[in-house]
């Protein structure tokens, strides 16, 4: 890789790492925003539920826009936008204008990630692999340090530090992008000439509106039926009615000629498609562990929350390590036998923690939390490999705003799993569950053929 090539990865890897240090690092300060707001759990969690869904909703949006105006000028529009609101959290009078400003910070994060990878896939040619083993790294770290992170600076300098540390990050990445990546155009050079139903026609206002309503009813349905219990009717009806707009969306994607989501490209490309529902699995594990074991290490083996916190590192730790070198093997070998290796690594891990016992050390939970570290490590390489591999150059934008769209549609589901079943059914159900998502990728991937150019299957 050249050595502008490396300066670019910098530059792009500071961007993207701030998305997840910021879904991370706010976990840590709910407590010190319920004294300063004087607020309820319920009501403080919303600064992380909304955080979620604007991106889930925000990244494909974005990918769309950056196919369209060029992926240069929406990274640095994204970082902007995360830096101002960042800058603007800390004064937030009410818990109100801090939630909007949470919802700034995610929509330019989310520019930034959906941009950010296609970016990569657009100039760096070679040894695509190592490139996305980087990008990982920088994704991975964020996400396993930002707890502790934000337990420093809340520490000493309270919670608006947590905001103002943005700042350096997106500078610098807004500097370096402005410097090392070309100007590049749009897809579409007629677009200065259209008129405003023309521009409507071409960004898709009414789909992209659809996706958003039936996704946001859909979502706040499921949180809410989590959070009341079985018999919240309304919710389910709630959840319900966004499956129906939802329905209503596909319809209307497959009808315009200018879709918002490329729903006959994605049938098209099956490998694509594939590589999308099959990501929503992978993090249906990675986030059940990630939620799910700090729960059974404090309510069924009482640790405190510090060492919950250390013992938990096993699991960032096994991510750091394993994304470089999964992006070196990914380059040589392909994506396959690293997703393989994966799955298998994730199998161990459900059969290890179905076996403990409230006799067991809890040294020994570090065994499966390195196990599925190491796994998250080959899938994050592993996965965006695939994508590249089985999606066209022309719709990369969208397709990778999606691909970050199920990452958190795994993160909902795995929150509903640790939810229904961890706490209500104990670990032993709740690592079976683990054992056959596993299992079933491990037989999606044993039985693909190849994860190649776009068209294979």
């Amino acid at each position: 890789m050249e050595i502008r090539q490396k300066w670019l990865m910098v530059a792009v890897g500071l961007g993207i790492l701030l998305n997840p240090l910021n879904s991370s690092m706010i976990a840590v300060a709910i407590a010190r925003l319920q004294q300063v707001y004087a607020l309820d759990f319920a009501t403080v969690s919303w600064i992380l539920f909304s955080f979620y869904i604007t991106s889930a909703i925000a990244q494909p949006v974005m990918g769309k826009a950056s196919d369209l105006f060029g992926r240069k000028r929406i990274f640095l529009v994204g970082l902007v936008i995360a830096g101002i609101a960042s800058l603007l959290a800390p004064f937030s009078a009410t818990f109100g204008w801090l939630l909007v400003c949470r919802i700034g910070q995610s929509i330019g994060t989310s520019m930034v990630v959906a941009v950010g990878i296609a970016i990569v896939r657009h100039h760096v040619t070679e040894k695509q692999g190592t490139a996305l083993g980087v990008l990982a790294l920088f994704q991975s770290t964020a996400a396993a340090i930002g707890p502790f992170i934000g337990g420093v600076l809340i520490h000493w300098w309270d919670w608006p530090s947590i905001f103002f540390v943005n700042l350096p990050f997106a500078l610098a990445s807004f500097l370096l992008v402005w410097k090392m990546i070309p100007h590049d155009e749009p897809s579409t050079s007629v677009t200065r000439q259209l008129s405003l139903r023309q521009w409507i026609a071409l960004l898709d206002i009414p789909g992209i509106a659809l996706f958003t309503a039936g996704l946001v009813a859909l979502l706040i349905g499921f949180f809410q039926a989590k959070s009341a219990g079985p018999l919240a009717y309304g919710n389910v009806i709630l959840g319900g009615i966004g499956l129906v707009i939802l329905a209503v969306f596909i319809r209307h994607e497959l009808r315009v000629s200018s879709p918002f989501l490329p729903l006959r490209a994605f049938a098209k490309y099956r490998a694509m498609t594939w590589v999308h529902s099959e990501f929503v699995l992978v993090n249906v594990v990675f986030y059940a562990i990630f939620f799910g074991l700090p729960v059974y290490l404090q309510t069924v083996r009482h640790v405190s929350e510090l060492h919950t916190g250390l013992l938990m590192l096993s699991l960032g730790l096994g991510s750091l390590i394993a994304s470089p070198l999964a992006g070196r093997w990914i380059d040589k070998s392909g994506p396959r036998p690293a997703l393989l290796v994966s799955a298998v690594l994730m199998l161990f891990g459900a059969v290890w923690l179905a076996m403990l016992n409230p006799a067991s050390p809890v040294i020994s939970v570090c065994v499966a939390l390195a196990a599925f570290g190491v796994s998250n490590g080959l899938n994050s390489v592993g996965m965006q490999a695939a994508l590249f591999r089985s999606t066209p150059k022309e719709i990369i934008g969208v397709a990778t705003g999606l691909f970050m769209t199920a990452r958190y549609a795994g993160t909902i589901l795995a929150s509903l799993l640790v939810g229904l079943i961890l706490q209500a059914k104990g670990v032993v159900l709740f690592a079976a569950v683990l054992f056959l998502l596993a299992l079933s990728l491990l037989f999606i991937n044993g039985r693909r053929k190849s994860l190649g150019q776009p068209g294979e299957s």
